[in-house]
């Protein structure tokens, strides 16, 4: 197997899981609307979903195919967390947001491994010059940092406050 085909097979990972992002990020987006956490989170959504399609550019740059297993899994994976953390099973909107944020925060996290690994290997496969890496991997920390924010005040409302 060639440095390509195993590049391939850890973006085709990224893609799936960037896919199931965007998904939790539309859904922690929504739970905050009308908070004073919705002006700190911003487009997160939008921003995701934006380098979800720069993370497909690279691939199809890279001619590296889809993996479409890969594809279904991040998609059965997804639906399976959000039915994990769903209110009627947590029977608490600020925990479920907790545990959405957290979850997101964790994909974020991973974003920014990809965006960072990437960086070291730009030298065997120049085609990676195609995306701005180390712009990427600031976007990645910033989404982490705002999605923090959000993460924290439900930790607060969650496991603070007086019953």
């Amino acid at each position: 197997m060639s440095a390509t085909d195993r590049l391939g097979i850890y973006l085709n990972d990224h893609l799936a899981g960037a896919s199931a992002g965007v998904e939790m990020a539309r859904r922690v987006q929504e739970a905050v609307q009308g908070d004073p956490a919705a002006e700190v989170l911003g487009p997160i959504a939008t921003e995701i979903e934006e380098d979800l399609e720069t993370l497909r550019r690279l691939v199809e740059v890279l001619g590296i195919g889809k993996n479409p297993v890969k594809q279904a899994a991040g998609w059965l994976t997804e639906k399976v967390h959000r039915l994990g953390v769903d209110e009627r099973l947590t029977r608490s909107p600020d925990l479920t947001l907790l545990l959405q944020a957290e979850s997101l925060s964790l994909g974020i996290e991973g974003k920014l491994a990809l965006w960072l690994a990437l960086m070291e290997v730009v030298s065997a496969h120049p085609q990676l010059k195609e995306v701005d890496l180390p712009t990427m991997a600031e976007r990645a920390r910033n989404q982490r940092g705002r999605v923090e924010a959000v993460r924290l005040g439900a930790a607060r409302r969650t496991f603070a406050t007086v019953d």
